[in-house]
């Protein structure tokens, strides 16, 4: 079984990026498991709270979900041309140091999607993900590329994917994301 832990860097109830990872957690892939997590509840990075207690409980939570996972699908939206920052604030504390606990991203297989109401979904978001993915040392997938464009017409209000081209794609995505993590 392979595990994919798929983590959203919105924090919005009816987010478009939460629901394409919920979409895919539904898929019926053989032997692979989607868990969806967000970024809630991890605080702004600041050094002196860091030295002062330590990893906070949501980054250690978010640690352990790594952990328990053979990779990583990253749901980003693009806010301004570019990474959402409480999303690349939740990477920056994953990549610091907890004394008890190994690198979480160091070789970690890494995949991107994303979805957007705009025209171009979410590429150049994407691509701003790559010098990150790469300083972390993270082994990226980049055997497809999935960027949902015009999202408020591919989900229902429900959020589920009503767009059958769509939803291929995901269960392609996933799929190939899949084979890389366990060739």
């Amino acid at each position: 079984m392979v595990r994919i832990l798929g983590i959203s860097g919105s924090l919005r109830i009816q987010s478009f990026n939460t629901a394409l990872l919920r979409a895919a957690q539904g898929l019926t892939i053989p032997d692979v498991q989607v868990e969806v997590a967000t970024v809630h509840g991890i605080p702004l990075y600041d050094g002196d709270l860091e030295a002062k207690e330590g990893t906070p409980p949501a980054v250690r939570a978010l640690k352990n979900k790594i952990l328990a996972s053979d990779g990583l699908l990253l749901a980003t939206p693009e806010y301004n041309n570019g990474i959402p920052g409480v999303f690349k604030n939740a990477v920056d504390w994953l990549s610091r140091p907890t004394p008890d606990m190994p690198d979480v991203l160091r070789n970690r297989p890494v995949a991107i999607i994303g979805a957007s109401p705009g025209g171009f979904g979410t590429i150049l978001a994407q691509a701003h993900w790559l010098p990150v993915i790469r300083t972390l040392g993270m082994r990226h997938w980049n055997g497809g590329r999935l960027m949902v464009s015009r999202a408020q017409a591919v989900f229902s209000e429900n959020g589920e994917i009503q767009d059958e081209a769509v939803r291929k794609q995901l269960t392609d995505f996933v799929s190939g994301f899949a084979r890389f993590i366990t060739p």
